[in-house]
């Protein structure tokens, strides 16, 4: 069975496959459009959290969120189930799939065999559909891929319960009800509020507060734990940054494009020039990534390295700070 579904590629899986699956029930949505919607731009530090012997650090809310917010700011409803079975999870996959379901998978990356080596890392909150099976071989409709591929039924088991942090357990997910009219609009205001409020949060744990508890962290971490294990954190926030989620630079780039989005809805020109102020930080962002892996390869010859990792952290913070007060006051 080949369900009639549309790969389009896209920089985040999690965004591309709740707009795929959208699109496949005739909602047209984008990319920047979904991620904006469910609020997708975050930031949070638990220091008294090890993953992987580091602090944890991320850019991004927790798997699901992002898709959740956007579905019930759009009044839209998405059935999510886990299995502690995987017989029963390979059959109620199997069931939506005979009921022309395309269906919402989070699995596990590193026993995905259509990955790159350099890409595969023990990281359990990446998303996928399902969109037939043919000749014992699920179909497969990955969004960071720019084509269509394939898993057998043991390979999609072993992703789909998968080890560690965060245990796919069998989660899949497909929306069942879209309204026949969506409020856009209202839905835009929400997400951008909502964005706000987390980035400009009173508490240290999350937004540019915890930013600004990183940034003074780095040359404390060189002066009490020494150049290897400061050397191993910042690879992790980088990892976290760059390539689990495309949460420093990438996501900023997507926001920015959502507010150009926004800007033509709502007819409000400051989103447009604010539009062009995230995406100057996701550039920081970026550059601030092309450092840290200088000093994780040994690369950078700079004295005083990280200080001057700290100062570029806090200036990206205060940049940001200025820029959800405005957002804030635009909306």
């Amino acid at each position: 069975m080949k369900l009639n579904f549309e790969h389009h590629q896209t920089a985040h899986c999690e965004n591309g496959v709740a707009s795929n699956l959208l699109l496949n029930k005739g909602l047209k949505l984008s990319e920047p459009m979904i991620f904006g919607i469910g609020s997708g731009l975050f930031f949070v530090y638990l220091p008294f959290l090890k993953v992987n012997f580091a602090p944890g650090f991320s850019y991004r809310p927790m798997p699901g969120a992002i898709f959740s917010k956007a579905a019930k700011r759009l009044g839209i409803k998405i059935k999510r189930e886990k299995f502690s079975n995987p017989k029963e999870a390979q059959s109620a996959l199997e069931r939506n799939l005979n009921q022309n379901i395309p269906t919402g998978l989070q699995v596990g990356v590193f026993n995905l065999t259509y990955f790159p080596e350099e890409y595969k890392f023990h990281f359990n909150a990446h998303n996928l559909v399902v969109y037939g099976k043919e000749d014992g071989k699920f179909l497969i409709s990955d969004p960071v891929m720019d084509y269509t591929t394939t898993l057998t039924e043991a390979e999609l088991e072993k992703v789909r319960y998968a080890k560690g942090a965060l245990p796919p357990k069998g989660h899949m997910y497909y929306p069942t009800y879209i309204p026949e009219h969506v409020n856009i609009e209202e839905a835009i205001r929400k997400g951008i509020k909502d964005t706000c409020k987390n980035m400009l949060a009173p508490v240290p744990l999350i937004g540019v507060k915890a930013m600004r508890w990183v940034a003074k962290s780095i040359p404390k971490w060189a002066e009490k734990k020494g150049t290897k294990v400061t050397n191993h954190y910042l690879g992790q926030l980088i990892r976290m940054q760059e390539e689990i989620g495309t949460g420093g630079g990438g996501f900023r780039f997507i926001y920015g494009a959502f507010l150009q989005e926004a800007a033509v809805i709502l007819k409000n020109d400051e989103l447009k020039e604010l539009s062009k102020e995230i995406t100057a930080i996701g550039d920081l962002w970026r550059d601030f990534a092309v450092d840290i892996a200088r000093v994780y390869k040994n690369r950078n010859s700079k004295s005083d390295i990280y200080n001057n990792l700290s100062k570029s952290m806090l200036h990206i913070a205060d940049l940001e700070e200025a820029f959800y007060k405005k957002l804030r006051k635009a909306i």
